[in-house]
């Protein structure tokens, strides 16, 4: 009866190994996915970071980054404490998988949160960076986040046209545009003189087009983000099933 106990531990315990080891080789690459998402929203979109109000965008970015490096090292941990059979690896192991669940649902939860409130913040706040800090000394990074805005979105101020007439860069304005540049179809120096439909972006702001682009974002955040901490739970489960068993084994 005991050999027939000990083979059947012994069996459970390679099974066990077998899934870990599986859970990890995906964990480590869904890892990869995870920070690689972190990444594209810092570099590429991260112009348009600056003309949000909050930080919430940022910090899911920041999170997932972090996350999914983390992930990353936790795989291969896992493998050696998986092959290894070593009980102190294993709570390690168990005890970054906890950490990381955690920080993914934060993460999804924080794109969720934002992701309800982001309309209200644009409509407040997009105005009075366009109108305050277009062009002016200092705020450069805002000028050209707010150029690539209007060209990518095809868009010109923050509800139509008509907001560029009560903004800073207006009032010093000296060569007689009246919108940007960057407010052109056809994008040539000194274009913005005209504000004929048929050479700016005359119908529709930019705050509907880049809460929509922002959302779609936060979407795809907090998805990942929540897969991965819902799968984390079964690799979860087989760490607490192979540290038992390996105690109950004998030595």
């Amino acid at each position: 009866m005991r050999e027939y106990s000990e083979s059947k531990e012994t069996c459970m315990t390679i099974c066990l190994k077998y899934l870990l080891f599986i859970f990890n080789f995906f964990f480590w690459l869904a890892g990869g996915a995870v920070m690689a998402v972190g990444i594209w929203t810092l570099a590429e979109k991260s112009d348009y970071i600056s003309l949000l109000q909050s930080n919430i965008y940022l910090a899911t970015a920041y999170i997932l980054v972090v996350a999914g490096a983390v992930v990353m090292i936790t795989g291969i941990l896992g493998c050696c404490a998986t092959f290894r059979e070593q009980r102190s690896l294993l709570k390690v192991y168990f005890i970054l998988l906890l950490c990381i669940f955690l920080l993914e649902i934060i993460a999804g939860i924080l794109a969720c949160v934002y992701y309800q409130q982001l309309n209200n913040e644009l409509k407040e706040n997009l105005r009075n960076t366009i109108i305050k800090k277009y062009r002016k000394k200092g705020e450069e990074r805002v000028t050209t986040a707010v150029d690539k805005l209007q060209q990518e979105f095809k868009c010109c101020g923050s509800h139509n046209y008509t907001d560029w007439s009560d903004s800073y860069w207006y009032k010093v304005e000296k060569e007689g545009r009246k919108v940007p540049d960057s407010c052109c179809k056809t994008m040539t120096d000194a274009c913005g003189r005209r504000d004929h439909p048929s050479n700016i972006y005359k119908e529709g702001g930019c705050i509907t087009k880049l809460g929509n682009f922002i959302q779609e974002h936060l979407i795809i955040i907090g998805a990942v983000g929540l897969s991965i901490a819902f799968v984390q739970i079964f690799g979860m489960c087989f760490t607490c099933c192979l540290y038992n068993s390996l105690k109950l084994e004998p030595y």
